[in-house]
């Protein structure tokens, strides 16, 4: 997949990387790739009460978990567009989040298409929403348009999610440190499976993603954007 940019606004662009950076750094004081995020060009009824409870009760299982689509299957018996969950749950969104960014389908919908809608997991905070970061993830409209000519959709499953160990660790020591802006690092691993007319089974490659997810307590979480390194 070929990253690109869709941000022309250069200054503007920087200045809310840094800020979103500013803001996770906060409390990913010793999240590994953080920097390059910095500088790079381009709660319902099962939420935790506070921010240091969600970090100790908001672990996924040990036994893989497979996510579906975010939507339902069109008539046709494809993918419709991801459509982000309605949850206060960071783990649970994030789950959700990389399986929509994971999956894609060039038989259903342009390219165009696939991109607003991944945009709509996006927090509606412009100043800590990264667009970018998941523009990056999808592939151009020229190479879109040639997995179209093969029929090329890819599916997605997640084995596990968690906080990586440096955010439990940071939020711990200082749990007010979160409040600002409520977001979360999110570390998810899984699988992509890419299959083309011809080859319905196609390949499979492991996927693992570091996810930054802005959960406030008075709306459902949203996507703020992709870290440029996995953090353990």
């Amino acid at each position: 997949m070929s990253p690109r940019s869709t941000n022309p606004g250069g200054a503007s662009l920087l200045r809310r990387r840094a800020l979103i950076g500013t803001v996770v750094l906060a409390v990913l004081v010793a999240l590994a790739g953080l920097a390059a995020y910095l500088t790079r060009d381009s709660r319902t009824s099962s939420a935790p009460s506070n921010a240091s409870d969600s970090v100790a009760s908001s672990t996924s299982p040990s036994t893989p978990a497979p996510v579906g689509p975010a939507s339902p299957p069109t008539p046709e018996g494809r993918s419709a567009l991801p459509v982000p969950p309605s949850t206060r749950d960071p783990i649970a969104f994030a789950k959700a989040a990389a399986v929509a960014l994971w999956s894609y389908d060039t038989r259903a919908s342009s390219q165009p298409q696939w991109l607003a809608a991944l945009h709509t997991w996006l927090t509606g905070e412009s100043r800590y929403a990264d667009p970018g970061s998941v523009d990056a993830l999808v592939p151009s409209p020229v190479l879109w348009s040639r997995m179209a000519d093969h029929g090329q959709y890819a599916t997605a499953t997640v084995n596990e999610a968690h906080f990586p160990d440096s955010f439990t660790r940071a939020l711990q020591a200082d749990p007010g440190a979160i409040t600002t802006a409520y977001i979360y690092a999110v570390t998810v691993s899984g699988k992509q499976s890419i299959a083309w007319t011809g080859a319905p089974r196609g390949g499979a490659e492991a996927r693992t993603v570091t996810l930054a997810v802005q959960c406030r307590p008075s709306r459902p979480c949203a996507l703020a954007g992709v870290l440029p390194a996995v953090a353990p």
